[in-house]
């Protein structure tokens, strides 16, 4: 009977290891996760909700989410895509909703939902999970895979998922076995700026604003979005966003870089200032900084008419036209200096890892190791916030285990070679 080892207790694994055992009742899948408890990722993600995919069905659009691996899941997309999750977790006892800005949750809005579903249908499949069982080793052999726990323990399997994550270890394991990989660093993350009177407006928030990041001599890079003000800087879903595209070119520039913030994106410039030329002529005798304008929070209003150099007495009848330009200028162009990054909680994403050209994605079968399959973030692949990380991992772990039916014939075994 063939056999299946699956690395890696998290979403991909958990549903590369399902999807076989469903696909194929004869093959015995074991799912091996290094620590106490799986699927703790899928457990904290979404502040304990957890938001299992995103609202866009259309293949060609669902991949302009994605940083990294776009194009090679464009074709993974068009045979498992977010359709396909929903339709699949309603089959086994799980509705999803839909919130307003496209992101799907269970309608229980608990992540230990999603939990207990995927633990019970891998039972129901016949998964065996064995938790506590590090792999420290992998070895392949003409037989197939060998792979060492860290007891010491060595098991034997025809076909080898890997859906470690962005684990270095699974890293290692990759290499071994003939895969070149791309330097993990992190995606997702907010921005750390060193201005104590804006840090002091933290859990302010504007629902759009138009960002730009300069980082040293890259292109520069541009999002819309809702930011929030924190303690440490930025933050917000446009932040994250930003964060995502950017992650490579900040990590070379080890997070030093410049952020131009729009807080009036649908507003030009002339049309603000035909607004402060009104409230000139309509509220001459009121405080300029008791006056916000724009439905912007009072708080963020007093920030940008102290940044204009208005003191909170100063009129609008006494309202200068420098003070005029330099007012316009900061709710339009506010500039700021990254000094660093920050976490978004525990829900971290890095972009790098296995190169996605070794890969075959309609079956997720490595071509550098024939039997090995590659699921979720161990991939070069990462998507920006709101589900399609994943999405992704649901896409590449599906597909994966719909292909480990068949044992690797010899002669492909003959023509494993190393990266190069």
């Amino acid at each position: 009977m063939m056999q299946v080892i699956v690395v890696g207790g998290g979403a991909a694994g958990f549903f590369g290891a399902i999807a076989c055992a469903e696909a194929h009742p004869r093959v015995r899948v074991r799912l091996l996760e290094a620590g106490k408890v799986p699927l703790q990722k899928v457990r904290i993600s979404g502040g304990g909700r957890c938001n299992v995919t995103h609202a866009c069905f259309d293949p060609a659009e669902l991949v302009s989410f994605y940083p990294r691996g776009g194009k090679a899941l464009r074709g993974a997309f068009s045979r498992f895509q977010p359709g396909d999750t929903v339709a699949w977790f309603e089959n086994h006892g799980v509705r999803l909703k839909i919130e307003e800005d496209g992101r799907m949750f269970p309608t229980t809005d608990d992540s230990a939902t999603i939990v207990d579903c995927l633990s019970r249908s891998a039972k129901q499949a016949g998964v065996r999970i064995q938790t506590a069982a590090a792999v420290v080793d992998v070895e392949r052999r003409d037989e197939g895979f060998a792979v060492q726990l860290r007891s010491g323990e060595w098991l034997q399997g025809d076909r080898l998922l890997l859906a470690t994550g962005s684990n270095p270890q699974g890293h290692r394991l990759a290499k071994k076995l003939g895969h070149t990989l791309h330097p993990p660093v992190p995606s997702l993350f907010t921005f750390n700026i060193a201005d104590s009177a804006l840090t002091a407006l933290a859990g302010v928030s504007v629902p759009q604003a138009a960002l730009q990041l300069r980082c040293a001599d890259a292109p520069p890079l541009e999002q819309v979005g809702p930011v929030l003000v924190t303690h440490w800087g930025l933050s917000g879903p446009a932040i994250l966003k930003l964060s995502a595209w950017g992650a490579r070119q900040l990590h070379a520039a080890r997070y030093q870089a410049t952020l131009q913030v729009d807080w009036l994106p649908h507003q030009s410039p002339e049309h603000i200032r035909q607004h402060l030329r009104e409230a000139r002529e309509q509220s001459p005798k009121r405080a300029i900084a008791s006056t916000p304008l724009f439905s912007l929070p009072r708080r963020l209003w007093l920030y940008l008419t102290e940044r204009a150099r208005i003191s909170p007495t100063h009129r609008w009848a006494n309202l200068s036209r420098q003070q005029t330009h330099q007012l316009v200028s900061g709710l339009t162009q506010s500039t700021f200096t990254i000094r660093g990054k920050g976490v978004f909680k525990d829900e971290f994403v890095t972009c790098g890892g296995v190169c996605l050209d070794e890969v075959n994605f309609k079956s997720l079968e490595s071509r550098r190791c024939p039997g090995l399959h590659l699921a979720g973030e161990i991939l070069d692949i990462d998507g920006i916030t709101g589900g399609f990380n994943f999405q992704s991992a649901w896409t590449t772990g599906w597909l994966a285990g719909q292909a480990m039916d068949e044992p690797v014939a010899p002669s492909a075994l003959s023509e494993a070679t190393s990266p190069g």
